[in-house]
Protein backbone atom coordinates (compact mmCIF):
# COMPACT_ATOMS: atom_id res chain seq x y z
CA UNK A 1 0.00 0.00 0.00
CA UNK A 2 1.44 3.73 -1.26
CA UNK A 3 1.41 6.55 0.48
CA UNK A 4 0.12 8.91 -1.81
CA UNK A 5 -0.12 12.74 -2.32
CA UNK A 6 -1.63 14.82 -4.83
CA UNK A 7 -0.48 18.60 -5.44
CA UNK A 8 -2.81 20.96 -7.28
CA UNK A 9 -5.82 18.21 -6.08
CA UNK A 10 -8.53 20.84 -6.98
CA UNK A 11 -7.92 21.48 -10.55
CA UNK A 12 -9.29 19.52 -13.68
CA UNK A 13 -6.50 16.87 -13.15
CA UNK A 14 -6.38 16.85 -9.59
CA UNK A 15 -10.08 15.60 -9.12
CA UNK A 16 -9.61 13.10 -12.43
CA UNK A 17 -6.73 11.84 -10.27
CA UNK A 18 -8.94 10.91 -7.72
CA UNK A 19 -11.65 9.62 -10.07
CA UNK A 20 -9.08 6.83 -11.91
CA UNK A 21 -7.44 6.18 -8.64
CA UNK A 22 -10.25 4.81 -7.82
CA UNK A 23 -11.43 3.25 -11.45
CA UNK A 24 -8.15 1.55 -10.89
CA UNK A 25 -7.89 0.11 -7.55
CA UNK A 26 -4.88 1.92 -7.26
CA UNK A 27 -3.76 0.51 -3.40
CA UNK A 28 -3.61 4.17 -1.71
CA UNK A 29 -2.69 3.36 2.17
CA UNK A 30 -2.61 7.38 2.97
CA UNK A 31 -3.73 10.01 0.74
CA UNK A 32 -2.76 13.37 1.26
CA UNK A 33 -4.54 16.57 -0.80
CA UNK A 34 -2.81 19.86 -1.38
CA UNK A 35 -3.43 23.04 -3.23
CA UNK A 36 -3.38 26.84 -3.26
CA UNK A 37 -4.28 28.65 -0.24
CA UNK A 38 -7.59 29.94 -1.73
CA UNK A 39 -8.46 26.47 -2.37
CA UNK A 40 -7.63 24.96 1.17
CA UNK A 41 -10.25 23.65 3.40
CA UNK A 42 -11.92 22.41 0.02
CA UNK A 43 -13.87 19.07 0.89
CA UNK A 44 -13.15 15.64 -1.62
CA UNK A 45 -14.11 12.30 -1.47
CA UNK A 46 -11.71 9.34 -2.75
CA UNK A 47 -13.00 5.68 -2.02
CA UNK A 48 -16.52 7.04 0.00
CA UNK A 49 -14.57 8.87 2.31
CA UNK A 50 -14.04 12.59 2.59
CA UNK A 51 -10.46 14.34 2.75
CA UNK A 52 -10.01 17.69 3.47
CA UNK A 53 -7.10 19.85 1.46
CA UNK A 54 -4.35 21.60 3.02
CA UNK A 55 -2.00 24.30 1.38
CA UNK A 56 0.74 23.39 -0.37
CA UNK A 57 3.57 24.91 2.07
CA UNK A 58 7.50 23.76 2.27
CA UNK A 59 6.69 21.49 4.72
CA UNK A 60 3.89 19.59 3.03
CA UNK A 61 6.13 16.95 1.69
CA UNK A 62 7.63 16.11 4.83
CA UNK A 63 5.48 13.74 5.52
CA UNK A 64 6.04 9.80 4.84
CA UNK A 65 4.81 9.98 1.13
CA UNK A 66 6.03 7.52 -1.31
CA UNK A 67 4.60 9.22 -4.65
CA UNK A 68 3.16 12.81 -4.88
CA UNK A 69 1.31 13.50 -8.36
CA UNK A 70 1.85 17.10 -9.41
CA UNK A 71 -0.73 19.02 -11.46
CA UNK A 72 -0.43 22.49 -10.23
CA UNK A 73 1.90 24.48 -13.09
CA UNK A 74 5.02 24.33 -13.91
CA UNK A 75 6.30 27.21 -11.31
CA UNK A 76 5.12 25.11 -8.41
CA UNK A 77 6.52 21.78 -9.91
CA UNK A 78 10.05 23.67 -10.26
CA UNK A 79 9.91 24.69 -6.13
CA UNK A 80 8.37 22.00 -4.76
CA UNK A 81 9.44 18.88 -7.04
CA UNK A 82 13.06 19.18 -5.94
CA UNK A 83 11.67 19.63 -2.14
CA UNK A 84 9.80 16.36 -2.07
CA UNK A 85 12.48 14.39 -3.63
CA UNK A 86 14.83 16.05 -1.12
CA UNK A 87 12.42 14.41 1.46
CA UNK A 88 12.67 10.72 -0.54
CA UNK A 89 8.95 11.24 -2.30
CA UNK A 90 8.90 10.42 -5.89
CA UNK A 91 7.78 13.12 -8.27
CA UNK A 92 5.53 12.21 -10.94
CA UNK A 93 4.67 15.52 -12.62
CA UNK A 94 2.03 16.83 -15.32
CA UNK A 95 4.23 20.24 -16.22
CA UNK A 96 6.59 21.47 -18.38
CA UNK A 97 9.13 21.79 -16.01
CA UNK A 98 10.99 19.06 -16.42
CA UNK A 99 10.20 17.51 -19.24
CA UNK A 100 13.44 17.87 -21.32
CA UNK A 101 15.77 17.76 -18.32
CA UNK A 102 18.26 14.96 -19.47
CA UNK A 103 18.01 13.27 -16.36
CA UNK A 104 14.41 13.13 -15.64
CA UNK A 105 12.52 10.45 -17.69
CA UNK A 106 9.72 11.17 -19.63
CA UNK A 107 6.93 8.17 -20.05
CA UNK A 108 4.33 6.83 -21.46
CA UNK A 109 3.93 3.45 -19.82
CA UNK A 110 2.77 1.32 -23.14
CA UNK A 111 5.98 3.18 -25.13
CA UNK A 112 8.89 3.49 -23.14
CA UNK A 113 8.10 1.83 -19.75
CA UNK A 114 11.70 0.57 -19.42
CA UNK A 115 12.51 4.46 -18.48
CA UNK A 116 11.12 3.79 -15.13
CA UNK A 117 14.63 2.75 -13.74
CA UNK A 118 16.15 5.76 -15.17
CA UNK A 119 14.21 8.37 -12.58
CA UNK A 120 16.56 10.27 -9.86
CA UNK A 121 12.99 11.36 -7.83
CA UNK A 122 11.90 13.16 -10.69
CA UNK A 123 9.20 11.33 -13.78
CA UNK A 124 7.52 13.89 -16.28
CA UNK A 125 4.37 13.35 -17.30
CA UNK A 126 4.69 14.27 -21.42
CA UNK A 127 2.34 16.89 -23.19
CA UNK A 128 -1.13 15.75 -24.25
CA UNK A 129 -0.80 15.18 -27.52
CA UNK A 130 2.28 13.91 -27.44
CA UNK A 131 0.79 10.99 -25.34
CA UNK A 132 -1.41 10.27 -28.07
CA UNK A 133 0.58 10.45 -30.76
CA UNK A 134 3.83 8.44 -29.65
CA UNK A 135 1.57 5.14 -29.35
CA UNK A 136 0.78 4.76 -33.08
CA UNK A 137 4.06 5.68 -33.43
CA UNK A 138 6.22 3.45 -31.60
CA UNK A 139 5.01 0.09 -33.40
CA UNK A 140 5.37 1.73 -36.87
CA UNK A 141 8.50 2.87 -35.81
CA UNK A 142 9.62 0.13 -34.40
CA UNK A 143 9.03 -1.89 -37.75
CA UNK A 144 9.06 0.08 -40.41
CA UNK A 145 11.52 3.06 -39.12
CA UNK A 146 10.17 6.95 -39.21
CA UNK A 147 11.90 9.29 -41.12
CA UNK A 148 9.61 12.16 -40.65
CA UNK A 149 6.25 13.32 -39.03
CA UNK A 150 3.81 16.20 -39.73
CA UNK A 151 1.88 16.95 -36.93
CA UNK A 152 -1.62 18.94 -37.09
CA UNK A 153 -3.27 19.45 -34.20
CA UNK A 154 -7.14 19.83 -32.76
CA UNK A 155 -6.96 20.52 -29.28
CA UNK A 156 -10.07 21.36 -27.09
CA UNK A 157 -10.30 24.02 -24.74
CA UNK A 158 -10.20 21.99 -21.37
CA UNK A 159 -6.32 21.70 -22.36
CA UNK A 160 -6.69 25.20 -21.27
CA UNK A 161 -7.98 24.66 -18.13
CA UNK A 162 -11.05 25.76 -16.43
CA UNK A 163 -10.82 29.25 -18.22
CA UNK A 164 -10.66 27.64 -21.49
CA UNK A 165 -14.08 25.87 -21.00
CA UNK A 166 -14.88 29.38 -19.52
CA UNK A 167 -14.02 31.24 -23.08
CA UNK A 168 -16.14 28.41 -25.20
CA UNK A 169 -18.75 28.83 -23.02
CA UNK A 170 -19.20 32.56 -22.24
CA UNK A 171 -18.23 33.08 -26.39
CA UNK A 172 -21.58 31.07 -27.25
CA UNK A 173 -23.42 33.36 -25.58
CA UNK A 174 -21.83 36.43 -27.28
CA UNK A 175 -19.17 37.29 -24.28
CA UNK A 176 -15.68 38.33 -24.85
CA UNK A 177 -12.58 35.73 -24.54
CA UNK A 178 -11.01 36.25 -21.04
CA UNK A 179 -8.33 33.30 -21.72
CA UNK A 180 -7.89 33.68 -25.05
CA UNK A 181 -6.85 36.39 -27.61
CA UNK A 182 -9.48 35.87 -29.89
CA UNK A 183 -13.14 34.43 -29.70
CA UNK A 184 -12.59 30.47 -29.35
CA UNK A 185 -16.76 29.96 -29.89
CA UNK A 186 -17.66 29.06 -33.66
CA UNK A 187 -13.52 29.50 -34.46
CA UNK A 188 -10.14 27.93 -34.38
CA UNK A 189 -7.46 29.68 -33.21
CA UNK A 190 -3.83 28.17 -34.65
CA UNK A 191 -1.89 29.57 -31.70
CA UNK A 192 -1.62 27.20 -28.47
CA UNK A 193 0.79 29.07 -25.94
CA UNK A 194 3.22 31.75 -26.74
CA UNK A 195 5.23 32.69 -30.17
CA UNK A 196 8.63 30.97 -29.62
CA UNK A 197 11.21 33.32 -32.22
CA UNK A 198 11.22 30.21 -34.65
CA UNK A 199 7.81 31.30 -35.21
CA UNK A 200 6.19 28.02 -33.63
CA UNK A 201 4.41 28.16 -30.62
CA UNK A 202 5.78 26.91 -27.42
CA UNK A 203 2.97 23.84 -27.86
CA UNK A 204 4.29 22.77 -31.08
CA UNK A 205 7.96 22.67 -29.66
CA UNK A 206 6.99 20.54 -27.02
CA UNK A 207 5.37 18.37 -29.21
CA UNK A 208 8.69 18.00 -31.55
CA UNK A 209 11.47 17.59 -29.01
CA UNK A 210 8.86 15.04 -26.35
CA UNK A 211 8.66 13.09 -29.68
CA UNK A 212 12.83 12.86 -30.06
CA UNK A 213 12.65 11.88 -26.47
CA UNK A 214 10.35 9.47 -25.74
CA UNK A 215 11.12 7.34 -29.25
CA UNK A 216 14.65 8.31 -28.64
CA UNK A 217 15.51 9.85 -31.68
CA UNK A 218 17.27 12.25 -31.25
CA UNK A 219 17.72 14.02 -34.84
CA UNK A 220 14.16 12.59 -35.92
CA UNK A 221 12.66 15.07 -38.44
CA UNK A 222 9.47 16.88 -36.71
CA UNK A 223 7.19 19.51 -37.37
CA UNK A 224 3.55 20.35 -36.04
CA UNK A 225 0.95 23.05 -36.36
CA UNK A 226 -1.03 23.21 -33.45
CA UNK A 227 -4.62 24.46 -33.11
CA UNK A 228 -7.51 24.92 -30.51
CA UNK A 229 -10.99 24.12 -31.43
CA UNK A 230 -14.28 24.96 -29.96
CA UNK A 231 -14.87 21.33 -28.18
CA UNK A 232 -14.66 20.97 -24.70
CA UNK A 233 -12.62 17.44 -24.19
CA UNK A 234 -10.49 15.32 -26.19
CA UNK A 235 -7.96 15.84 -28.82
CA UNK A 236 -7.48 14.90 -32.17
CA UNK A 237 -4.22 14.82 -34.37
CA UNK A 238 -3.87 14.41 -38.10
CA UNK A 239 -0.45 12.26 -38.07
CA UNK A 240 1.50 12.17 -41.68
CA UNK A 241 4.39 9.51 -41.29
CA UNK A 242 7.17 9.44 -43.56
CA UNK A 243 8.74 5.84 -43.55
CA UNK A 244 12.22 4.59 -44.16
CA UNK A 245 10.88 1.28 -44.98
CA UNK A 246 8.39 -0.66 -47.26
CA UNK A 247 4.99 -1.02 -45.81
CA UNK A 248 1.95 -3.25 -46.54
CA UNK A 249 -1.27 -1.22 -45.12
CA UNK A 250 -3.27 -4.20 -43.82
CA UNK A 251 -0.24 -5.10 -41.74
CA UNK A 252 0.56 -2.31 -40.68
CA UNK A 253 -3.24 -2.19 -39.39
CA UNK A 254 -2.78 -5.25 -37.38
CA UNK A 255 0.33 -3.89 -35.60
CA UNK A 256 -1.18 -0.68 -34.46
CA UNK A 257 -4.71 -2.50 -33.55
CA UNK A 258 -1.91 -5.34 -31.55
CA UNK A 259 -0.55 -2.48 -29.39
CA UNK A 260 -1.49 -1.67 -25.98
CA UNK A 261 -3.99 1.07 -25.61
CA UNK A 262 -5.01 1.68 -28.77
CA UNK A 263 -8.40 0.94 -30.45
CA UNK A 264 -9.09 1.30 -34.39
CA UNK A 265 -12.17 2.88 -35.62
CA UNK A 266 -11.77 2.91 -38.65
CA UNK A 267 -14.37 1.97 -41.80
CA UNK A 268 -15.08 4.81 -44.10
CA UNK A 269 -17.97 2.86 -45.61
CA UNK A 270 -20.02 3.63 -42.53
CA UNK A 271 -18.37 7.06 -41.92
CA UNK A 272 -16.55 5.82 -38.85
CA UNK A 273 -13.91 7.23 -37.84
CA UNK A 274 -13.14 8.62 -33.80
CA UNK A 275 -14.39 11.84 -32.70
CA UNK A 276 -13.72 13.68 -30.08
CA UNK A 277 -17.33 12.97 -28.32
CA UNK A 278 -16.15 9.64 -29.17
CA UNK A 279 -12.79 9.00 -26.53
CA UNK A 280 -14.57 11.96 -23.77
CA UNK A 281 -14.25 9.60 -20.88
CA UNK A 282 -12.33 7.35 -22.33
CA UNK A 283 -8.57 5.85 -21.75
CA UNK A 284 -7.64 4.41 -24.68
CA UNK A 285 -6.18 5.81 -27.75
CA UNK A 286 -8.24 5.45 -30.77
CA UNK A 287 -7.32 5.84 -34.06
CA UNK A 288 -8.89 6.44 -37.54
CA UNK A 289 -8.54 7.33 -41.37
CA UNK A 290 -5.68 5.40 -41.60
CA UNK A 291 -4.33 5.65 -45.28
CA UNK A 292 -1.23 5.70 -47.43
CA UNK A 293 -0.26 9.03 -48.89
CA UNK A 294 0.60 8.70 -52.07
CA UNK A 295 2.37 12.14 -52.52
CA UNK A 296 5.04 9.95 -50.75
CA UNK A 297 6.76 6.61 -51.40
CA UNK A 298 6.59 5.49 -48.41
CA UNK A 299 3.64 7.85 -46.81
CA UNK A 300 1.04 7.34 -44.23
CA UNK A 301 -2.02 9.29 -42.27
CA UNK A 302 -3.46 8.71 -39.17
CA UNK A 303 -6.32 10.66 -37.39
CA UNK A 304 -6.12 10.12 -33.72
CA UNK A 305 -8.19 11.23 -30.93
CA UNK A 306 -7.40 10.99 -27.37
CA UNK A 307 -9.40 11.99 -24.18
CA UNK A 308 -6.91 15.02 -23.12
CA UNK A 309 -8.05 15.05 -19.49
CA UNK A 310 -7.64 11.03 -19.02
CA UNK A 311 -5.13 9.43 -20.96
CA UNK A 312 -3.50 12.89 -21.93
CA UNK A 313 -3.05 13.48 -18.57
CA UNK A 314 -4.68 12.00 -15.33
CA UNK A 315 -4.75 8.06 -16.66
CA UNK A 316 -0.73 8.73 -18.11
CA UNK A 317 0.20 9.77 -14.67
CA UNK A 318 -1.11 7.19 -13.03
CA UNK A 319 0.31 4.61 -15.31
CA UNK A 320 3.37 5.76 -14.34
CA UNK A 321 2.46 5.05 -10.78
CA UNK A 322 1.26 2.07 -11.09
CA UNK A 323 4.83 0.40 -12.70
CA UNK A 324 6.62 2.61 -9.73
CA UNK A 325 4.44 0.30 -7.63
CA UNK A 326 5.57 -3.02 -9.37
CA UNK A 327 8.89 -1.98 -9.52
CA UNK A 328 9.63 -0.37 -6.32
CA UNK A 329 6.87 -1.35 -3.77
CA UNK A 330 5.78 -4.56 -4.37
CA UNK A 331 8.29 -6.52 -2.62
Amino acid sequence: MINLAIVGATGMVGRTFLQILNERNFPVKNLYLFASAKSKNTKLTFNKKEYTVKELTRDSLNEKIDIALFSAGGEISKKFAPIAKKNGVIVIDNSNAWRMNKNVPLIVPEVNPEEITNHNGIISNPNCSTIQSVLPLKPIDDIYGIKRIVYSTYQAVSGSGVGGIQDLEEGIDGNPPKKYPHPIAFNCLPHIDIFMDNGYTKEEMKMINETRKILNKKKLLVTATTVRVPVRYGHCVSINIELEHNFKLETLINELENFEGIKIMDNPSTNTYPTALDVEGKDEVYIGRIRRDYSLERGINLWVAADNIRKGAATNTIQIAELLVKRYFNK
